[in-house]
């Protein structure tokens, strides 16, 4: 990569949260909105990812989904890089609005 090229990448955020209880199902709507308010888009139920702008910003939206989390239930991330992410393969079912928008969003950035 050359000096100064800025480096797109996707950070996923999966999770399965317990919701038998009325508390553990606000803490995991919570959750969720938390998630949405801070830009990121829902893949599937349990999956969100969003895009961020290299490596620092993936380290500060790490920081804030760790300051966000349920007291209960399993949360990982992963990052990738932009071609990375491109080479993911949907095999079954359509894009949803949001992935098929998300290329032109990186235009904005």
């Amino acid at each position: 990569m050359k000096t100064g090229e800025v480096r797109y990448m996707w950070l996923f955020v999966f999770f399965d949260l317990p919701v038998g209880t009325k508390t553990e199902r606000r803490d995991a709507t919570r959750f969720r909105k938390f998630l949405k308010d801070d830009g990121f888009m829902m893949l599937q139920l349990s999956v969100y990812a969003r895009v961020v702008r290299g490596e620092e910003a993936v380290e500060k939206h790490l920081l804030r989904v760790t300051k966000s989390l349920p007291p209960k239930g399993s949360v990982r991330t992963l990052a990738v890089t932009e071609r990375q992410f491109a080479r993911m393969k949907l095999l079954i079912g359509e894009p949803t609005k949001n992935e098929k928008a998300a290329p032109q969003q990186l235009v904005l950035l």
